[in-house]
């Protein structure tokens, strides 16, 4: 029976492990922490988003680091199979808006402990607080792993290891990089790496008056160098430091790469952008009508959050205190401006620690994209967030990381290997 190790108890491992295991290889899966699944038990806000319902095509498109490499694997193993594959081990499912795809319970950690009784189940041995430090090399093929702990360093026999470590985000869950690492010193290429999903750091002060604030049905145009970018209409948060909120971590991770080229970085918040400029004009007048006889920063509350209208008209550059029937053309015509065109310079992202996801890993021009398996190392996988692969908030992530899963544990078999070796090693 072929021994096989998976790195890494993640979502990618656990599907890994459990799809190996089906296909009669000896399982042995090795988890730094004191626990599995621990950035799966946290996920859609301990929710568990495990897919998307979309289709392939929209899951690429959902998936902007790489998703074109994903097409063989979810082919193989779309969100149809996740929900299938889920209900099969006792999760019942749920789909919300946006197509997204929950346990019927709401609660993360049935799906964690559902992927850890079908692994038991099926055989597989695990080991929490064990850390690899090197997967071993022979000739060009995986002989084992190099396991450390008190005791001191372990060699493990492996006919084939699957390194599923995750990235650099919320390294408290374990995933601090660690894979990067082990597989560049087998040769690997690793591309930069950059938080995704990502709150944003602003240069403006305001915006700490603004904390807590939630804006939904906004519009945001991410600008570099006066240049559209992308934009996104929905739901946004200010904070202390800056803005986070679903329209924000989406744009986040081309505002990363802008900034990392040293590029400037600006949003441009378009607060009614249901309304034309004409529309907005004249709601703006029937406003000042209604309340007349008050000062502007009483006339705009049935336009604006309270804590956003002493921004709002600073940004305009009007007296707060100003009565409306004072107020110019020019000064009304400046508001519409801001209301249309609210501008934020970007700074920084927040800590890679503080992302969702990890932009960057494993490239993937070093790995089959049918199996998963290094085209470098025999009988070396790669499955998960190692992988230079991340998308945008909905499932769309955690249906990559079940679908490479899925492409390395069932690759794990002798004529799989040996018709891939062929390809690869001839």
């Amino acid at each position: 029976m072929r021994r096989v190790i998976i790195i890494g108890g993640g979502a990618a491992g656990m599907m890994a492990a459990i799809k190996a295991a089906e296909n009669n290889s000896s399982v042995l899966l090795l988890e730094k922490t004191n626990h599995l699944g621990k950035k799966l038990s946290i996920t859609g806000k301990g929710r568990c988003n495990i897919t998307n319902a979309a289709d392939i095509p929209e899951i690429i498109k959902n998936i902007p680091g790489n998703g074109k490499f994903l097409n063989s694997v979810l082919r193989a193993f779309d969100s149809s199979d996740v929900i299938i594959f889920f209900e099969s081990i006792g999760v019942k499912t749920k789909i919300e808006r946006g197509r997204r795809v929950f346990p019927l319970s709401d609660n993360a950690h049935e799906v964690v402990n559902a992927l850890i009784n079908k692994m038991t189940e099926l055989g597989v041995e695990i080991r929490t607080n064990t850390r690899v430090t090197d997967i071993l090399v022979k000739a060009g093929r995986v002989i084992g792993v190099e396991v450390g702990n008190k005791a001191g360093n372990k060699f493990e026999n492996a006919d084939a290891v699957i390194l599923t470590t995750g990235g650099a985000s919320y390294p408290a869950t374990g995933s601090t990089g660690d894979g990067f690492k082990i597989a560049q010193k087998l040769g690997h290429t690793v591309t930069e790496i950059l938080p995704a999903l990502v709150p944003l750091e602003t240069e403006e002060n305001f915006v700490k008056d603004l904390q807590g604030l939630s804006l939904r049905n906004v519009k945001v145009t991410l600008l570099s160098d006066d240049k559209r970018i992308a934009d996104e209409f929905g739901e946004m948060l200010f904070t202390h430091f800056g803005v986070s909120g679903p329209v924000i971590l989406t744009l986040s991770r081309k505002a990363a790469f802008l900034l990392n080229e040293g590029k400037t970085v600006e949003l441009s918040i378009n607060l009614k952008p249901a309304l034309t400029p004409e529309q907005l004009e004249a709601r703006v007048l029937r406003d000042f009508e209604k309340f007349k006889r008050k000062s502007i920063k009483n006339a705009l509350i049935d336009l604006l959050p309270s804590s956003l209208i002493p921004v709002v008209i600073d940004l305009s550059y009007i007296n707060e205190d100003k009565h409306i029937d004072s107020v110019t053309q020019i000064e009304r015509r400046r508001l519409i401006s801001v209301l249309r065109d609210l501008r934020l310079t970007i700074i920084k992202t927040r800590p890679i620690e503080e992302a969702i996801v990890t932009a960057g890993g494993v490239s993937v021009k070093e790995i089959n994209p049918k199996t998963m398996e290094s085209k470098l190392i025999k009988n070396l996988f790669f499955a998960g967030e190692v992988v230079d692969i991340d998308g945008f908030t909905g499932g769309f992530n955690l249906q990559a990381a079940f679908s490479m899963g899925n492409a390395a544990g069932k690759a794990i078999t002798n004529e799989e290997l040996r018709m891939r070796n062929e390809e690869y090693f001839p």
